[in-house]
């Protein structure tokens, strides 16, 4: 496909409606923020009523304008509901980004069965369903993106935690299931594995010891910033992204190709 235009109006998303699931704060909310100021109309999405409508008007104070959609996006009937309403108000969605996700931290000796089960609902269950019911609505217009926030984490082991990495591989291999199922209708899929960043989530770990040992570790020699994930995320929502497909791009500073 010969591409008209500039570049910058490429990678512009005017009039893209995008969902991001679990979007309150970290990644998912710089990622809204970023797709929003490129022009989309950006639904993000929190468990609860409150904390959707607080990142909201975060973002209203600093001049973005996002709308929130309110759902566990673990629990199907959520994520029925959260489709629904993108068709009610648009007929159609453009971009889904899959975010939500929890980390439980210990060997897999110490897992209960319902604390698998959880991790599976929430990481990658819920995606995969979410993924169904977008690709959907993509389907009608035959062009969509679909992102999938993995982990670097999902490409190594270590000690303590067995849980977390299993789910973000199968992440990439929905992923890649997904890019191959929906090509052809102009629906491309693709994953951000990020690496360590300075999220609210992270904020006991980075002022550690071991914190900081990661920090020097790092080819960077520091932690990533929140805002440095956004430009990747713009550019798979985009025009320019149609031909990159099944691919798992990690935003990590280097670490994963560090012996």
């Amino acid at each position: 496909m010969q591409h008209q235009g500039s570049y910058t109006d490429q990678f512009s998303l005017q009039g893209k409606i995008v969902f991001i699931s679990g979007s309150t704060r970290g990644l998912g909310l710089e990622m809204a923020s970023a797709m929003a100021r490129c022009g989309a109309q950006v639904y993000i999405n929190g468990r609860t009523s409150a904390s959707t409508a607080q990142a909201c008007a975060m973002l209203a104070e600093q001049g973005v304008s996002v709308q929130g959609i309110a759902g566990d996006m673990s629990v199907p009937q959520d994520i029925e509901q959260c489709i629904a309403t993108l068709e009610d108000r648009h007929g159609r969605c453009d971009v889904l980004v899959n975010n939500m996700g929890i980390r439980i931290r210990q060997p897999l000796a110490a897992f209960d069965i319902e604390q698998m089960r959880q991790m599976l609902e929430v990481n990658l269950l819920g995606a995969m369903y979410l993924s169904q019911k977008a690709a959907a609505l993509m389907h009608r217009q035959r062009w969509g993106r679909l992102i999938t926030i993995t982990s670097v984490a999902g490409e190594v082991a270590r000690p303590g935690d067995a849980v977390y990495p299993v789910t973000k591989q199968g992440l990439t291999g929905m992923m890649r299931a997904l890019a191959v199922e929906h090509a052809q209708a102009g629906i491309t899929s693709n994953a951000i594995a990020p690496g360590t960043f300075a999220t609210e989530t992270n904020r006991q770990m980075i002022e550690s010891e071991a914190g900081q040992t990661l920090a020097r570790r790092n080819p960077t020699g520091r932690w990533g910033q929140p805002e440095e994930i956004a430009g990747l995320a713009v550019f798979l929502a985009s025009d320019l992204s149609a031909y990159v497909n099944g691919q798992v791009i990690a935003v990590d500073g280097g670490l994963s190709v560090l012996f």
